[in-house]
């Protein structure tokens, strides 16, 4: 079975996801490189292991959480289709079973707010870890004048904690944000959409989403 370490040790894997990312930042995104990928890996298999679900099923969500954001290489317009393609010609080169590949595919092909929907376990846990991965180091405009909303909402953000509560049945995704720098509204302009997709990934997979933003629950 392919695992983590085959795809982590993958050259044209690897590659990929840089110049997705440098496609990125000469768009002026925020970092997409191997620091998100790698939390978001993390945290979706660490998310259905809390819930209980199987090893293997965490291993995809693993899989999925680190090829999520190839399809940047080609554009940011359409990267979740784009990327569930070229992750469907790359695992099929691995030899990884058709059935898990579907599973994968479909997961990043629903993983952006425009288009998204939890279609599988894999796919839910993408979304929460993907959604909830908003931080300071992922600013790589130092400019602050020059900042956009993004880089305000990102940089403004000092500390961000997805837990899990299997007895409540809650995931909550608990931020510190300096208001100094981004008033909570332009933070909800920017990221309400996404909040709402937690929301209905939390619902498949049988919890309730929170979000608490400095010691305030707001979702």
């Amino acid at each position: 079975m392919i695992t983590r370490e085959d795809i982590k040790n993958n050259e044209a894997i690897s590659a990929l996801i840089s110049r997705a990312d440098e496609t990125l930042l000469a768009m002026g995104y925020t970092e997409h490189a191997f620091a998100h990928v790698t939390k978001c890996a993390h945290l979706a298999a660490e998310l259905l292991g809390k819930m209980g679900y199987p090893e293997r099923e965490c291993e995809l969500a693993w899989i999925a959480g680190y090829l999520h954001d190839i399809g940047n290489v080609i554009n940011r317009q359409d990267h979740a289709h784009n990327g569930a393609l070229m992750t469907f010609q790359l695992l099929g080169q691995l030899g990884m079973s058709y059935d898990e590949i579907g599973i994968i595919c479909a997961a990043i092909g629903h993983h952006d707010e425009e288009t998204a929907i939890p279609v599988n376990s894999v796919a839910a846990a993408l979304i929460l870890a993907d959604k909830s991965d908003v931080r300071r180091s992922r600013v790589r405009n130092r400019d602050t004048l020059k900042f956009g909303i993004h880089d305000r909402v990102n940089y403004a953000v000092e500390e961000s904690n997805l837990t899990v509560n299997t007895d409540t049945k809650d995931v909550s995704l608990v931020l510190a944000i300096d208001t100094n720098i981004c008033p909570l509204m332009e933070y909800f302009e920017i990221f309400l959409g996404r909040m709402l997709l937690c929301r209905r990934a939390a619902n498949y997979l049988g919890y309730k989403f929170h979000l608490d933003i400095n010691h305030v629950s707001v979702l």
